[in-house]
């Protein structure tokens, strides 16, 4: 029988329930409010500008969906996910704290360490990242940042944050980040820093091995074919690693009648057994794609769980 599921509410992307500006507190208070419920995480991701291309596939129908590359509004807010979830952790005790998307080829690794690990330590052990190179080229060309370099720049940061989190001084011989003797203090909660995740829209070669060598939970977007987790198991085989050791993050499908209205909760959690079944662990649900109270997310969190337990029960 497969263990329990762990609930994570996403808080990014909610801005049918609120305007994104001086309504950010009330995205902290969500985060208290699924604690309390009994979610597992909350997951909070980022942009730092976005440009023209950032609708460039058409902006999606139905405001609630997901945000995917090329189908979002460019006036999309997207405020500081780890300033966000900071204030997070100052209202909960239990909450895992998920940084998605976290863009850190547009950061200098040993400041991104510093802002990670800090963050990791107030939250006393509770910060998962998932590092990512995303998919703007209009963000990387307003930061400077050379678009055709993400996925080297992150494999660079991967290598030194290996470093940063133990013994001081450190030395990096880098092509993009080098430094020498280093002393980075404090680290992070764990010896081996935060938790971290991988995942995207294909499980192909730089993902998959980023996954095998530094990850701690595989987080793709949609659902990966029964090919794609096969491959997994036997790169992580090859690696000496087991893939269930990995937390297998899997997600709900909301499906909305038209583009003015919110999906069926019921419908859409309704995919979490078969999900149990591949070995998924853990889910992801939006709350703006099922309600449009922005003071019913307590409650609808708690609907989450009773659903949940009747499902799996």
């Amino acid at each position: 029988m497969p263990s329990p599921p762990r609930m994570l509410l996403v808080l990014s992307e909610n801005w049918t329930l609120t305007g994104g500006r001086a309504d950010l507190p009330a995205a902290v208070r969500w985060a208290r409010e699924a604690e309390d419920a009994g979610f597992d995480a909350v997951m909070v991701s980022e942009h730092i500008v976005l440009g023209p291309d950032a609708a460039a596939a058409g902006v999606m129908g139905n405001p609630r969906d997901y945000a995917l590359p090329g189908n979002q509004d460019p006036h999309t807010p997207w405020p500081n996910s780890l300033l966000l979830l900071a204030a997070i952790a100052s209202v909960t005790s239990r909450l895992r704290l998920a940084a998605a998307a976290v863009l850190a080829p547009l950061r200098h690794p040993l400041l991104l360490a510093r802002e990670l690990g800090t963050l990791d330590l107030i939250s006393e052990g509770r910060l998962v990242v998932q590092p990512t190179v995303s998919w703007s080229k209009d963000e990387y060309d307003a930061l400077g940042v050379p678009f055709t370099r993400r996925g080297r720049l992150l494999d660079e940061h991967l290598e030194v944050w290996a470093k940063v989190w133990g013994p001081s001084p450190i030395s990096h011989d880098g092509p993009h980040y080098p430094f020498r003797d280093v002393y980075f203090e404090p680290k992070a909660h764990r010896p081996d820093g935060p938790r971290l995740w991988f995942g995207g829209q294909r499980l192909h070669g730089p993902v998959l091995r980023r996954l095998v060598r530094y990850g701690h939970g595989f987080h793709p977007l949609g659902r990966p074919t029964p090919e794609d987790l096969q491959g997994l198991k036997e790169a992580m085989s090859a690696a000496g690693r087991d893939v269930a050791d990995l937390e297998m993050i899997g997600g709900t499908q909301a499906v909305f009648p038209d583009d003015r209205s919110p999906a069926d909760l019921g419908a859409a959690l309704s995919v979490i057994p078969e999900q149990l079944e591949q070995g998924f662990t853990t889910f992801c649900v939006k709350p703006n794609q099922f309600i449009d109270d922005p003071d019913g997310v307590g409650e609808f969190c708690r609907e989450v769980m009773r659903r949940v337990a009747a499902l799996t029960s």
